[in-house]
């Protein structure tokens, strides 16, 4: 009988060399029998979670696709210009297929594919031993299987664009493949996740369904929703037939039928009105839900809470506020006097001017302080922003000692995302009261106080074309610093252009210029009143008289371009015109890394001209 090899190397699944075709077609002689494992609802939930470990890996999630997937859009950018840097390189859409910091036998290309192939033989073997029509247990657990593989292929995409599609376990003769249209993926995936839906119990209807590092049923729907935007919308595109063949690409839809918004999209607002309609996930305070994520209670699913799905890392693993957290330079609260940590990217210096004063995700989302050796807030300069939502501050479960992990579980989907693709859907589908009911709610979420300028600016909403510029603007303010503009504009095609009007926006402020000419007089000045551990800042917004009382002022605070000794500080040319050092839409996607070109024995090749 066929025998079940637990772990697989990543050079197995993506990269595997010659020698590989001996281990994969010889037993394991120290596995179960996949009848023994499978069969058995506990052996079999040890093997999907083998997968999940894929997750965590040094190399793959936990420390380089999630620190720079999302990098660099109109609204988030890499704190660092540098051209060296291949930090900065891949943010700037500028990285070469040897990039340092993701040419790596171990990356995440092949620990992506290392989790799918565990979840192939997991799929394989539940369906042929789980008896899932009969075991509820075990229709879960194929349900959670297809749900997370479909999540691996929906990032891979988002990296790469056309991919190898694997949805069997590798064998001797399946080694080495080449890259797949991407519509073959997407549909798979698609049909995986209808498959999924009817096995998984809504969020906190079930002890697995309780916790958002086990999918549940509305997860898996608003998932769909999200494949089927990104799949029926814009990218760069290698012509048909053409993939793999070093093709310049052309940014369209796709020309498959089965593909296309009127295909997609009723299905897809289905599953998201079934999901509101549902009441097992719900809006919270917009700060509560943010000091959940780093404090470690973003576990909880089911009504009253927002999260549906977070990466589930282990309580020591992880580099999420390592990484993303407002910066610490020496402070208490990320280690120490020695270390430094957070704020490697943040929201472009702009972001904070496009909100509204009374929405309070505002000052929750853009903050311009960083935490000194003395435990004090200072002002990180205007060009330095850091994302407010994620704080070592708050994290009160799991105290942060300084490690390279701190345990926070990113967040992949929550309950605003389902309400904001229901409006652009329904919005699409031609229903505009339908779409105004959806914005409305997290509108007036953000404006919990002053709920009549939500509503108010909602119903000012009055075509179709005002709803889509409406929901491109609400997503801006509502998931900043989450790493899913990016993708939103790729798909929307609309990419370079939000982008050059964030730099157009960018030299304004320097220049205080436009919307800005009004900012603290002409001259940019700001003044500080620190207590403590707090700061408050006069200055930002229109300000023009001098603050009455104790407060430091910071001249030149905003417009400054060099310090005293002549180098570049501020908002210079350089640094704003960096926020892409290359086309972003000719290289919306990264390479195939060289590593995992050499090594797949001429079967992986790369286009859009790496």
């Amino acid at each position: 009988m066929k025998k079940i090899i637990y772990i697989l190397s990543a050079a197995v699944i993506a990269v595997c060399a010659s020698s590989c075709e001996k281990f994969l077609d010889s037993a394991s002689p120290s596995a179960f029998d996949s009848q023994t494992v499978f069969s058995n609802y506990d052996l079999a939930e040890s093997q999907m979670f083998s997968a999940l470990q894929s997750f965590g890996e040094t190399n793959s999630y936990r420390g380089r696709y999630l620190s720079y997937i999302g990098l660099n859009s109109d609204i988030e950018w890499y704190n660092t210009f540098k051209p060296t840097d291949e930090k900065y390189q891949i943010a700037g859409y500028n990285q070469l297929p040897n990039n340092g910091q993701l040419n790596l036998n171990n990356g995440p290309f092949a620990k992506m594919y290392e989790g799918i192939e565990r979840l192939n033989l997991c799929i394989e073997g539940v369906r042929t031993y789980g008896n899932v029509a009969e075991n509820p247990n075990m229709a879960y657990l194929l349900g959670e299987a297809l749900t997370i593989r479909a999540l691996f292929y929906y990032d891979l995409v988002k990296a790469w664009g056309d991919v190898p599609a694997r949805f069997e376990p590798t064998t001797s003769s399946t080694i080495y493949k080449a890259r797949d249209s991407r519509d073959v993926v997407f549909k798979q995936i698609l049909a995986d996740l209808d498959e999924a839906i009817p096995y998984l119990p809504w969020p906190g209807k079930d002890a697995r369904t309780s916790r958002t590092d086990r999918v549940n049923k509305m997860f898996a729907q608003g998932l769909y929703a999200r494949i089927a935007l990104m799949a029926s919308g814009y990218a760069i595109r290698p012509d048909d037939g053409m993939v793999g063949t070093g093709d310049l690409g052309t940014v369209r839809i796709t020309s498959d039928p089965d593909l296309q918004k009127d295909v997609l999209y009723p299905k897809a607002l289905e599953y998201l009105r079934t999901a509101i309609a549902s009441g097992t996930a719900s809006l919270q305070d917009y700060e509560t839900l943010w000091r959940n994520q780093s404090n470690g209670d973003n576990l909880n699913a089911g009504s009253g809470y927002e999260t549906l799905y977070v990466i589930p890392f282990s309580d020591g693993r992880g580099r999420w506020n390592y990484t993303f957290a407002v910066r610490s330079e020496g402070s208490k609260y990320a280690g120490g006097s020695t270390v430094t940590r957070g704020g490697d990217s943040g929201p472009v210096p702009t972001m904070w001017f496009r909100y509204e004063p009374q929405d309070i995700r505002r000052d929750l989302t853009c903050v311009n302080w960083r935490w000194n050796s003395n435990d004090e807030k200072e002002l990180a300069g205007i060009q330095r922003w850091y994302f407010g939502k994620y704080r070592f501050e708050w994290m009160t479960r799991i105290p942060y000692t300084g490690g390279n992990d701190d345990g926070v579980k990113p967040l992949v989907l929550r309950y605003a995302d389902i309400l904001l693709m229901a409006a652009e859907i329904t919005n699409e589908l031609g229903n505009l009261n339908e779409a105004k009911e959806w914005l409305l709610k997290v509108r007036e979420r953000a404006y919990r106080g002053h709920e009549e300028m939500a509503e108010n600016y909602v119903n000012g909403i009055g075509s179709k074309e005002a709803m889509f510029n409406a929901i491109v603007d609400e997503r801006a303010l509502e998931f900043c610093g989450e790493m899913t503009r990016k993708f939103d504009l790729v798909r929307w095609n609309l990419l370079k252009q939000k982008m050059d009007e964030s730099i157009a926006e960018m030299k304004d402020l320097r220049d205080l210029k436009g919307k800005f000419a009004g900012i603290n007089g002409l001259d940019g000045d700001v003044y500080v009143q620190a207590s403590g551990s707090e700061i408050s800042v006069w200055g930002l917004t229109g300000e023009t008289t001098k603050p009455k009382g104790n407060w430091e002022k910071k001249s030149g605070y905003i417009n400054k371009t060099v310090d005293s000794k002549g180098a570049d500080t501020g908002l210079y040319d350089a640094l704003i015109e960096g926020l892409y050092n290359s086309d972003p839409v000719q290289h919306t996607f990264w390479p195939i890394y060289n590593d995992s070109i050499t090594n797949s024995q001429g079967a992986l090749k790369n286009d859009y001209g790496y």
